[in-house]
């Protein structure tokens, strides 16, 4: 019944499916089922930068230009949660006030709850909540990342890695990591001295990747998001990259991949689980006795609560 209002546009069902889908509901695989029909029908482009490169802002702009083409819209935006108290300041939601009222657009603020990478446990499910509702285009704007926060890679048709001038020298750019992601550059904040350099050093790096024939060639763009100015050229990025995808047919391998890893975190979820319930038995504190003693090495104690888990 939720999918079907979903499907209807009605914003509290999708709403509601999205928190099924990040406190781990009993009534998730029979939400999963439903949606399964829906799958792979919206295109999914990943924000990622440094905090403060404007990501929130691109995507607030973003949003107006597939509007403005006829697009119905979902966002995804990832912030940050203490790890303390694991309450966040769902922020992001702030800077898209613009769209607040706005039926064909659905603004989702989760936070990462612990998770690495940049994303929330629940963000892959959550696109596929979005897909359910009609949307066809979602974009997940991460938490603000460092270096190596790669994970949105695995999420998304394409990654836009958000630059600002001032954020390092030319060996940031050089670096592995978040860098080898991108399939758009954005250089935000364009007006700001250091642009140029900036482009420069990012055209440099990608000159240094060995690329075959056909392959894809990273875009850089620049562009002043606050002002609104170089949306429609990063928009213009992200459709040439989705057609170089689906003329070299990686868009059905990149959703592939993606499927593969969805159901790999499920199973390694499920046995986690699994685990932390042998703790309040006596199978796991005996093992870790015995390893600790030197009577058991920590290989052949993990096999044996493997076959514990088995049974």
């Amino acid at each position: 019944m939720l999918v079907e209002r979903a499907r209807e546009g009605d914003p509290r069902a999708v709403a509601r499916l999205i928190t099924l889908v990040e406190s781990g509901d009993e009534m998730l695989p029979q939400v999963a089922a439903a949606l399964a029909p829906y799958a792979g029908q919206a295109q999914v482009v990943g924000l990622t930068g440094s905090p403060g490169v404007g990501k929130s802002t691109t995507t607030n702009e973003l949003v107006r230009a597939l509007r403005a083409g006829g697009h119905r819209v979902g966002v995804l935006a990832i912030d940050p949660s203490s790890p303390f108290t694991g309450g966040a300041i769902l922020g992001d939601r702030v800077r898209m006030q613009d769209h607040a009222t706005d039926p064909g657009v659905y603004i989702r603020s989760m936070s990462s709850r612990g998770h690495l990478g940049g994303l929330s446990a629940a963000t892959p499910q959550a696109v596929r909540v979005l897909e359910g509702a009609g949307c066809d285009v979602v974009l997940v704007e991460t938490v603000g990342v460092g270096q190596a926060e790669v994970e949105v890679a695995s999420l998304a048709d394409t990654t836009l890695v958000l630059l600002a001038p001032g954020m390092g020298d030319a060996i940031q750019a050089v670096k592995a990591g978040i860098l080898e992601i991108a399939d758009v550059f954005v250089v935000n904040k364009a007006d700001r001295d250091g642009a140029d350099n900036t482009v420069r050093d990012i055209q440099g790096m990608i000159a240094l990747g060995e690329r075959g024939p056909g392959e894809w060639r990273p875009q850089v763009v620049r562009s002043i998001a606050a002002r609104g100015e170089g949306i429609d050229d990063i928009a213009a990025a992200i459709d040439k990259h989705r057609a170089w995808l689906e003329q070299h047919d990686q868009l059905r391998r990149r959703r592939e991949k993606r499927a593969a890893a969805e159901i790999e975190a499920i199973a390694l979820g499920t046995l986690r689980a699994r685990i932390g319930s042998l703790r309040d038995g006596t199978e796991l504190p005996a093992l870790a006795a015995k390893v600790a003693e030197g009577a058991l090495d920590p290989y052949a104690a993990a096999n044996e609560l493997l076959a514990q888990i088995g049974t």
